[in-house]
């Protein structure tokens, strides 16, 4: 596979359907899969045609975590690096909400795409796991997505465990807002889809820089900015 097939992108139903596209490798997280999903991100932040973004991997994993081989950050063809860092904060502060659906395995690294999305609807027999810890290193970078949607409480078990849980406890665990049967999933996503269509583009836009904003600020200073 090229590199430049490392990521799929469709514009269908007024979303952007970007696609993790290595299955041989459980769509792990190699550079030239990262550079690809950043290039995708800000092609669908620039369509005016685009009112949201899907993400999601080739069956059957969602994202095994970072490839080893060839990490995120690493130099490919033209000397261009991207880090995973600058993924997940450009899909935090995308003027697009980004709805993960989550068709399979989600491991170490590739949770980070979990926590940084907006809407989160996971396939229930998926499995995750913070699988860091087992072998010997710890989630920092994604501890930055994650830990917000998971609480101290849940978060302390998960990471130091790396115990592995299906779609429907990622719901429990405030990881994912709802859990469907595998072949239901993308039905779903779409009906999530056209939801968010029948917002107001900009209202859509400014509610999502209102979520991230405002649980930052003291009372007063929330009411100011309301």
């Amino acid at each position: 596979m090229t590199d430049d097939q490392a990521t799929l992108y469709e514009v269908k139903q007024g979303a952007a359907w970007i696609t993790l596209n290595r299955p041989e490798n459980r769509n792990a997280l190699s550079a030239a899969l990262v550079t690809g999903l950043y290039d995708n991100l800000l092609a669908a932040n620039n369509d005016n045609d685009v009112r949201c973004i899907v993400l999601t991997g080739a069956d059957p994993a969602f994202c095994a975590g970072a490839d080893l081989k060839s990490p995120p950050g690493q130099s490919i063809k033209g000397g261009r690096a991207v880090p995973y860092a600058e993924v997940l904060t450009t899909i935090l502060e995308s003027n697009k909400p980004v709805i993960g659906a989550i068709n399979g395995a989600a491991f170490a690294g590739g949770l980070g795409l979990v926590g940084a999305s907006d809407i989160v609807i996971a396939a229930q027999e998926a499995i995750f796991s913070f699988s860091e810890v087992r072998i010997g290193v710890i989630p920092a970078v994604i501890s930055v997505v994650c830990l917000p949607k998971l609480g101290g409480h849940h978060a302390m078990k998960l990471f130091l465990t790396g115990e592995r849980f299906n779609g429907t406890q990622a719901v429990d665990f405030g990881l994912a807002h709802r859990a469907v049967p595998k072949a239901q999933l993308f039905e779903v996503v779409g009906e999530e889809i056209e939801a968010i269509k029948l917002g107001g583009p900009n209202a859509v836009v400014e509610c999502k820089k209102l979520v991230r904003r405002i649980p930052r600020l003291e009372v007063k200073e929330g009411f100011k900015e309301a």
